[in-house]
C-alpha cells in the first residue's frame, strides 16, 4: 500500500507541480525558503532547536493561521521549555505567520509529502508532539510521525461534505491514519461522527467547540487606520460602507454593480471588495472598470493620498491579512464564498464584532455556525443575488435592525467560546505523559 501511495504521488506531483509552482510565482515572493518545502533547512533553523524539546504545529494557510496563532498563545505559557516551530503551506500563510508571531517561534514551509522529504524533516525538528490545525492528511508525514512514537493531534476538525465521502471510499489507505490520532478535537457532534466513521478512536475524539470563536476574540494590535483611509479617499464620515469579505469569482462585479444601483437610493454608499485570493485583483480591477465603477486600489494607498470628496465609490483590497480592520469600519457586511461558489467563508469574525451580515445558500463549510446565526436572528442569509439586493436596502435603510443583527451576532459568539482552553487542555495531557513540564492553568 505504501509503495503504490509513493509511487502514485510521484507521478501526480510531476503532472501537478508546474500549475502549482505558477500559482505560487503569481502570489510572489515565493522564493525565500522554497527549499523548506524539500526540507532543507538552514543553519540557523537546525541551531535553534538544537538540545530543546519541540512542538510542530501545522496551519495549512491564512484561515488556519490565525488559529494557529491563538493555539501558541495559550500554549506558550504552559509549556516554557518547549521550542515551537510552526509550518505553513501557501506564502500568504507565510507572511501572516512573519506578521503575527515573535521571532523566537520558528517558522517553516510544510514539507511536500515525499517519503525522503518527510523523513529529511522530521529528522531535523524532532518534534515532542504534532499539531495539525484542521483535517490536513498526509499519508508519509502520518505514518513516519507514527513510527517514530510521535503524538499527533487534529485541532478544530472537521470533514466537509465532500472530504468526508473521499475519505470513506480510500477507507483502506485512510483508516488506519484517523486511527493512529492521538487526540482530536472536534468542533461539534456532527463532525465527531463522521471522524469516528473514518477511523478515528472513540476515546481520541473530544467535541471541544469551534476555535474560531475564541480567535474571532482575539485583540490584535490595531494596523491599519480604516476610517483615516477612508477620509483621504473621499469617503464622508457618514458614509455607508458595505465591506464585502473573502469574495469568489463573480460576486465582486455582482456586488458593485448591486451598490452601484443601490447609491440612486443611498448617495453615501460606499463599497469595499476584499477577495479572498489577492492575485485576482488585476482581472476584478478590468471587469470593474468595464462596469464603469470607480474604484481605488488598497496597495496604491500612500500618506499622499487625497482623494476628493465623492469621486470613488469602491476600495479593491489587493493586499493580505487586513479583512478584520475593514470589518470593523462597516455598516453591513457580506460573507463571500457563498453567492457564486461553494463552501462560504467565516462569519464569526464579522460576527464578533457585533456587524449586521449577510451571506448567501452556500454556507456548507460553516453549516452549524450559520443554523446558530440565523436561528438566534444574528445574521440574514438570502436566497439569490435578487434576494441580496432587497435585504441589503432593508438594512442599510434601517439602523435599528442593524444593531439588532450585531447584538444577536455578538450573543452567538459568547455562547461558543472556550474550545481554546479545551483543546491546549488535550494536548498537554498528552506531552505531559512525555515528560515535558507543564506549568499550572489559571
Amino acid at each position: 500500500m505504501r509503495t503504490l501511495y509513493n509511487i502514485l504521488f510521484i507521478i501526480f506531483f510531476g503532472l501537478t507541480a508546474p500549475y502549482y509552482f505558477w500559482r505560487m510565482r503569481r502570489r510572489g515572493n515565493w522564493l525565500p525558503g522554497f527549499g523548506q518545502r524539500f526540507a532543507k533547512y538552514d543553519a540557523s533553523l537546525k541551531q535553534a532547536l538544537t538540545n530543546r524539546h519541540v512542538i510542530w504545529l501545522h496551519a495549512v494557510s491564512v484561515g488556519e493561521v490565525n488559529l494557529c496563532t491563538q493555539l501558541i498563545r495559550a500554549l506558550e505559557p504552559r509549556v516554557p521549555n518547549l521550542k515551537i516551530v510552526v509550518s505553513t503551506t501557501t506564502t500568504t500563510g507565510m507572511a501572516e505567520l512573519r506578521r503575527r508571531l515573535p521571532t523566537h517561534v520558528s517558522k517553516i514551509y510544510y514539507p511536500v509529502d515525499r517519503r525522503k522529504f518527510v523523513h529529511r524533516a522530521l529528522a531535523t525538528i524532532n518534534p515532542k508532539a504534532i499539531v495539525l490545525v484542521e483535517a490536513e492528511i498526509w499519508p508519509n508525514f502520518l505514518w513516519r510521525a507514527n513510527r517514530l512514537g510521535i503524538p499527533v493531534f487534529l485541532a478544530n476538525a472537521r470533514l466537509s461534505d465532500r472530504s468526508f465521502p473521499r475519505y470513506r471510499r480510500f477507507a483502506f489507505l485512510f483508516r488506519p491514519l484517523f486511527a493512529s490520532l492521538a487526540g482530536v478535537g472536534c468542533q461539534n457532534e456532527a463532525d465527531a461522527e463522521r471522524l469516528r466513521a473514518v477511523g478515528c478512536r472513540p476515546e481520541a475524539v473530544q467535541v471541544v467547540g469551534n476555535l474560531k470563536f475564541d480567535a474571532a476574540r482575539l485583540d490584535e494590535q490595531r494596523e491599519l487606520d480604516v476610517p483615516e483611509m477612508l477620509r483621504q479617499l473621499g469617503v464622508s464620515a457618514d458614509a455607508l460602507i458595505l465591506v464585502a469579505g473573502s469574495t469568489h469569482d463573480g460576486e465582486e462585479i455582482i456586488l458593485a454593480e448591486m451598490a452601484k444601483r443601490l447609491r440612486a437610493r443611498f448617495p453615501k454608499l460606499f463599497l469595499v471588495l476584499v477577495p479572498r485570493h489577492f492575485e485576482r485583483c488585476r482581472e476584478i480591477g478590468q471587469r470593474l472598470a468595464a462596469a464603469d465603477i470607480k474604484f481605488f486600489r488598497r496597495s496604491e494607498f500612500s500618506k499622499k493620498t487625497n482623494v476628493p470628496a465623492g469621486e470613488l465609490s469602491c476600495l479593491l483590497v489587493n493586499t493580505t491579512g487586513e479583512l478584520r480592520f475593514f470589518y470593523e469600519s462597516a455598516t453591513v457586511v457580506f460573507v463571500g464564498k457563498s453567492l457564486t461558489a461553494i463552501g462560504g467563508q467565516n462569519p464569526i469574525e464579522p460576527g464578533a464584532l457585533g456587524k449586521a451580515m449577510v451571506f448567501g445558500p452556500n454556507m456548507q463549510n460553516f453549516a452549524e455556525v450559520t443554523r446558530n446565526f440565523v436561528a438566534q436572528n444574528g445574521a440574514v442569509q438570502v436566497r439569490d443575488a435578487a434576494e441580496l439586493e432587497n435585504v441589503m436596502a432593508g438594512l442599510l435603510a434601517d439602523e435599528n435592525r442593524r444593531l439588532e443583527l450585531g447584538r444577536n451576532a455578538l450573543k452567538v459568539v459568547s455562547q461558543n467560546l472556550g474550545a481554546l482552553e479545551r483543546t491546549v487542555e488535550i494536548i498537554l495531557e498528552q506531552l505531559k505523559a512525555r515528560g515535558i513540564y507543564i506549568t499550572p492553568g489559571k
